[in-house]
């Protein structure tokens, strides 16, 4: 396994993939690599001749008091779980390589991040499109691989490649759940054996919305109420929002409907998990 860590290097072993004829797919990530990275991975693997996961705790997204500082680390393990899944790069840039000294620019989507996550961590999603917007100039990827764990985020960087006019195709991937249905996080780590036994309510609320609107509900009321009701009975929960959207253009919905987006955040203790469904 190959790990680069300059952008010039990598523009080089870029340059000569693509002059042997090969397609490049990106999995961009944190770190810290679990099953659902490798999923990413072994989908990007099935589609394209060279993939490269970039390892990159982005601080841009972080806001602040957040866990930037203690976001699990593990470049061996990332390793590992990268080759396995097919990976040939791991592209690990140190901070100063991303942000020089004296860096000043960043890129914007407007309105769509200030809903959900956004009202919370109103900085997160312009160091998210900032630092995704450099990875495609460095990498030049013909196609990207997001999990739509974080569907506002998947939302909000198609918005911003069709607005920005880069030429790569952006790939949706499964969640990918834990045995006891808890979306699988990096930040799963951070829960104590009860703050995760209560967790599990997330999944649960949502797999009761959507066998209520299976059952031909579609008040966006009754379904956001009865993921409120699982959630509010764990004493240790702490909801930011459950709401509902249309996916994914993140517009309003008055009722649900095919494409209709349910997200919630919600901490434990210290911990702020997110997870979805999308109806259909």
């Amino acid at each position: 396994m190959r790990v680069i860590e300059a952008a010039a290097e990598m523009r080089a072993y870029i340059k000569e993939e693509k002059k042997a004829g090969r397609r490049i797919g990106l999995v961009p990530t944190m770190g810290y690599l679990h099953d659902g990275h490798r999923s990413l991975i072994e989908k990007a693997a099935s589609q394209n001749d060279t993939v490269i996961v970039s390892v990159f705790v982005n601080p841009t997204q972080f806001g602040a008091g957040e866990d930037l500082e203690t976001y699990p680390r593990d470049l061996e393990r990332d390793k590992e779980t990268a080759e396995a899944g097919g990976a040939k790069v791991i592209f690990h840039p140190p901070v100063g390589e991303m942000y020089p000294k004296g860096y000043k620019t960043y890129v914007n989507v407007e309105e769509i991040t200030g809903i959900l996550c956004g009202k919370s961590r109103p900085t997160h999603f312009r160091g998210v499109t900032t630092v995704v917007s450099k990875l495609f100039n460095i990498v030049s990827p013909d196609r990207a691989y997001f999990g739509l764990k974080d569907a506002q985020q998947l939302a909000v960087i198609c918005r911003m490649v069709e607005d920005m006019n880069f030429d790569i195709e952006i790939v949706p991937c499964p969640i990918v759940r834990e045995s006891d249905g808890l979306a699988m996080s990096s930040r799963n780590t951070y829960l104590s054996v009860e703050e995760r036994r209560q967790a599990l309510s997330l999944g649960r609320g949502l797999a009761a919305a959507r066998k209520l609107y299976e059952g031909g509900e579609k008040s966006i009321e009754k379904l956001t109420g009865i993921i409120r009701n699982e959630i509010d009975a764990m004493p240790m929960s702490e909801i930011d929002y459950i709401e509902a959207v249309e996916f994914p253009s993140l517009e309003p919905v008055v009722s649900a409907g095919r494409g209709t987006l349910i997200a919630l955040a919600v901490k434990f203790g210290n911990t702020r998990l997110i997870d979805n469904i999308i109806l259909d």
